[in-house]
């Protein structure tokens, strides 16, 4: 409200100041709230639990927040960062390791949940000595990757589903496959070195 000269009367102006004394005060105190809750956390993350996981055939001893999941400790704690974060949602298949042989999604699995259980990442898949496996020479062959960025996940599933009897025809292999996503759409390509290893790792 003016006093019809464009300044505000002294009634809003009052109101006005009255509203901002206000503010600032819980202004202020949601900042300090915000700032003990973050070091609430950071203190809860430091005491945390402390957990052995074997990872590749090697164990790991290390102290985590409970709600660590396992695919920020392999990336930010272990610096094992061949499983990727994708979707965080478990939607994309990006993530996906073995936890005892079999595809899990790491983003979904808590690390101390994974204790007492082999983890094996695309770090862990060749031979000691550095001889691919049989499915990451296919995926080469095959020409099953262009950017790269799902080729861990995917490899690391299709040797489960070779493992699982899932990989016997195109179709099957193309069903087994549909919860890790191409961003390249390299699908027929994956399809061909996952048949191409398939019989490879049978015999091997």
């Amino acid at each position: 409200m003016t006093n019809g000269t464009g300044d505000f009367d002294r009634r809003t102006f009052l109101a006005s100041g009255t509203i901002l004394a206000a503010a600032v005060p819980l202004a202020a105190s949601a900042k300090i709230e915000g700032r003990k809750m973050d070091q609430a956390l950071a203190a809860k993350a430091e005491t945390g639990v402390s957990i052995t996981l074997r990872i590749n055939g090697g164990d790991h001893r290390l102290t985590v927040d409970p709600r660590m999941t396992l695919l920020d400790t392999l990336r930010e704690r272990l610096g094992l960062t061949g499983a990727k974060k994708g979707c965080d949602q478990g939607q994309c298949g990006a993530c996906t390791v073995h936890l005892d042989g079999r595809a899990s999604l790491s983003c979904l699995t808590l690390a101390v949940a994974a204790q007492g259980r082999d983890v094996t990442t695309i770090e862990g898949l060749a031979a000691a000595d550095g001889t691919l496996h049989p499915m990451q020479t296919a995926f080469v062959d095959n020409d099953a990757f262009q950017c790269g960025y799902c080729t861990p996940g995917q490899i690391m599933s299709a040797v489960a589903i070779v493992h699982d009897g899932h990989a016997k025809d195109a179709n099957m292999i193309r069903e087994a496959m549909s919860g890790n996503l191409c961003r390249c759409a390299a699908y027929p390509n994956i399809v061909a070195a996952i048949e191409q290893a398939a019989p490879q790792m049978k015999r091997g």
